[in-house]
């Protein structure tokens, strides 16, 4: 479904440029945007895929991962087409870098998407699979709906977004799981097509908007797992996100035109999760691996574990209704309520 595009501005001969993300495309009549889902038509610029879905799930929130923002309770879970990045690693290639005509896709309105998701019984909507951004229009629309009909909302997001766009969404975005993919310019040149500062200053604006922000850093051999990398990155959220923030380094698995990197040494997570505890911060977890026990969550002061995870659920909990620890009464940053209180 066509709708004309939120956060654009129009220029000489028929050029727009998008200022919905940070690549900021001067667009020519006729040309679609690095997403290729936003498109100049007669000077005017439109969104092609406006309740185009790709994906439809009820997840799990811990799947997002989400481990700090309603443990225990689902998603509903939605995701479109195209992508404003070019990750050559992406799991969900299949969606995010392919052509409308290519997809296979169906039609849910806003209205649609939070009626299923009530009747669902989930706590939350989620924006996810690409990138929620280029589907801001539909994504801003449904999240108003979202807060009247007493849902969260969750961005599952690289962290493109440009501050006008992302303060504009603020009353009804709740939670930002941002991708920090590395911490070079470097690798967001050769690897993403993109450029790494824009994605830090979303995430410490969407904190300073006061959204749950969780950061997921997945770890690939050779290209972002050198120890200065992983003190850098984790002194960084430790400096600029809060040492409470919740971080998820993640195993890399050989994925679309990446083939030829083998999966992360489950030493070099451990070692990731050794230096961001060293640099103070206070919630690291393991994922993409099995019966880690840096899947659950131990309370900072008095080390026991107050939250149990098996795969993508929570099997136990230690904490209060008023998210304490069960154990010495500390406060632990959770947002909402745990599934078994709601």
């Amino acid at each position: 479904m066509l709708k004309e595009a939120m956060f654009y501005e129009q220029l000489e001969d028929k050029k727009v440029r998008c200022n919905l993300c940070n690549h900021r495309c001067r667009i020519a009549e006729g040309k679609t945007g690095i997403c290729r889902v936003r498109q100049n038509k007669e000077g005017k610029l439109y969104s092609l895929i406006y309740n185009t879905v790709s994906s439809e799930a009820v997840d799990p929130i811990e799947k997002k991962p989400l481990f700090h923002f309603y443990p225990g309770t689902y998603s509903y879970s939605l995701g479109t087409i195209g992508c404003n990045f070019r990750c050559k690693y992406c799991q969900n290639w299949t969606i995010s870098q392919v052509s409308l005509d290519e997809a296979q896709s169906v039609e849910i309105t806003p209205e649609q998407a939070i009626d299923r998701a009530v009747a669902a019984g989930c706590k939350s909507i989620a924006w996810t699979y690409n990138e929620p951004t280029i589907w801001y229009e539909y994504t801003y629309d449904s999240a108003k709906l979202a807060k009247e009909a007493g849902l969260a909302t969750v961005y599952v997001t690289n962290g493109y977004i440009t501050p006008e766009a992302l303060k504009h969404i603020a009353p009804y975005l709740d939670a930002f799981r941002v991708d920090i993919k590395a911490f070079t310019e470097k690798f967001y040149h050769e690897l993403t097509s993109a450029h790494l500062q824009p994605v830090l200053d979303s995430a410490k604006l969407a904190r300073e908007l006061g959204m749950h922000v969780e950061v997921v850093y997945l770890v690939i051999p050779t290209f972002n797992d050198s120890s200065d990398e992983l003190r850098d990155v984790s002194r960084w959220i430790v400096e600029n996100l809060g040492k409470e923030t919740p971080v998820h380094f993640t195993r890399f698995h050989p994925n679309y035109k990446l083939q030829n990197v083998p999966p992360t040494p489950i030493e070099t997570l451990d070692l990731a999760h050794e230096i961001a505890t060293e640099e103070g911060l206070e919630y690291v977890y393991l994922g993409n691996v099995m019966s880690s026990k840096y899947e659950h969550t131990f309370c900072p002061c008095c080390g026991n574990m107050i939250i149990g995870r098996g795969v993508f659920d929570v099997e136990e909990s230690h904490l209060t209704e008023d998210n304490r620890c069960e154990y010495c009464g500390a406060s632990i940053p959770i947002s909402g309520k745990y599934g078994g209180y709601l």
